[in-house]
């Protein structure tokens, strides 16, 4: 028979998420649990398909968690496993290596974690006769400027090899280097199947031999959007890879734009929008679905959705089936005639025009902004998510600025538009 496995990464168990509880506490607390959902969600799919082993290719933990509940919560999880007769292998990734929670405290017997030598472990006679040797490198420190592949020992001849390894490969948007390394270094080393971690999009780099990146199997947030899933792998006893991406995933976020230019007024916008509900939840077949609504179209009712995003948000929630959440709505509809920098086209229009030419559009604005932003940034904690979100370098924290101006001028005239008799 095939050697049969799981092989998952980047679960990030008990991943913080304030920006949703911030704004919804329920909804933060759901997706708060759905990294430990999706953890569980993976192990009832290798106990339904009677899988040899479970590979966890990094990160795990989503950085510096003390809770023994986790721990206990693990190995829990894991001695369902083993009670089946299934391995566990695991390799500490960037953010594992932050965690202080002892590795004996989720070790039971048939888990095996890797530490930064690489010493193999030998399933004899696993893949159609042949022995199955799993080897692996964990990360020591948070910080893998260089590459671990001269840290592996030679592939075992006559067995069939897999290799672990946690890696951003040659660089990849969004992710810091970890343990750089080519694909085609990959390929050339001799192993028959290398499980990768750290990249949260899916992958299948190589077929033969298979370099797969699962991808994270939960997303946290609206930029890990659409489908999540980990890999289940049959290896024959001559290196052969059959793969497959699972769902295992709690909740899902997606993004939904809709026209709304032939809405005639508020309460057809929210007809437009559910019948885009309906086509999406049929379409994902997720439990929960976590979706960032767009307004798009030229309508008259442009500032009046803008005005009235509140009241407009909690009917659309009230409109949306139960498993759906609406976590953000943009309201990106423009209204008809001259365009707002057209000068003298209304009152609201020429103000328009100089708060983006002259204010916004500044020096003075813009360091003033820089100000704000770094006095913010420093208020809060400093890890990974923090410098994401305020910029990786002065262009990106530059774009945000311009995207905040934007959307706060946007709101003010606004109200100014529909408040004053001004409204297009």
């Amino acid at each position: 028979m095939p050697f049969r496995f799981v092989h998952t990464a980047d679960i990030h168990l008990d991943s913080p998420l304030s920006s949703l509880a911030l704004r919804d506490p329920e909804l933060g607390e759901l997706v708060g649990t759905a990294t430990r959902d999706a953890l569980s969600n993976i192990v009832d799919l290798c106990l339904a398909e009677r899988v040899d082993a479970l590979l966890i290719a990094g990160d795990l933990y989503d950085g510096s968690q003390t809770s023994m509940k986790t721990a206990g919560f693990l190995a829990a999880e894991f001695r369902r496993l083993t009670a089946a007769g299934i391995r566990v292998f695991l390799i500490r990734g960037n953010h594992d290596a932050m965690s202080r929670i002892p590795r004996e405290a989720i070790r039971p017997a048939g888990v095996h974690i890797f530490d930064g030598h690489a010493r193999p472990e030998v399933l004899p006679g696993a893949a159609d006769g042949r022995d199955v040797v799993v080897h692996g490198v964990s990360f020591a420190r948070p910080l893998a400027p260089e590459s671990l592949l001269r840290k592996f020992a030679p592939p075992v001849p006559g067995a069939v090899n897999i290799a672990m390894l946690h890696t951003s490969l040659a660089g990849a948007e969004g992710h810091d280097v970890y343990a750089p390394v080519s694909s085609a270094e990959l390929a050339g080393a001799g192993f028959d199947y290398w499980a990768l971690g750290h990249v949260h999009v899916r992958r299948v780099v190589s077929d033969r031999p298979a370099i797969v990146m699962p991808g994270i199997p939960q997303g946290r947030d609206i930029g890990e959007a659409g489908a999540k899933s980990v890999t289940l792998v049959d290896l024959d006893g001559a290196g052969r890879a059959v793969i497959e991406a699972r769902d295992v995933s709690r909740a899902r976020f997606e993004r939904l734009e809709v026209d709304i230019s032939t809405a005639g007024d508020l309460d057809a916008v929210v007809s437009l929008a559910g019948a885009g509900f309906g086509d999406l939840c049929a379409g994902t077949g997720a439990r929960e679905v976590i979706l960032r609504l767009r307004l798009t179209g030229e309508t008259p009712l442009a500032w009046r959705c803008r005005a009235d995003r509140d009241i407009l948000m909690e009917t659309l929630r009230a409109e949306a089936p139960a498993h759906l959440w609406i976590e953000k709505l943009e309201i990106a509809c423009t209204p008809p005639g001259p365009a707002p920098e057209t000068e003298g086209a209304t009152p609201v229009a020429d103000l328009a025009r100089i708060v983006t030419e002259e204010i916004a559009g500044s020096a003075a604005f813009r360091d003033q902004g820089r100000d704000l932003l770094e006095q913010l940034r420093k208020a809060l904690p400093p890890d990974e998510a923090v410098r994401m979100a305020f910029g990786r370098d002065a262009a990106e924290a530059d774009r945000l600025i311009d995207d905040l101006a934007a959307e706060g001028t946007a709101d003010v005239l606004a109200r100014l538009a529909t408040s004053g008799g001004d409204e297009t």
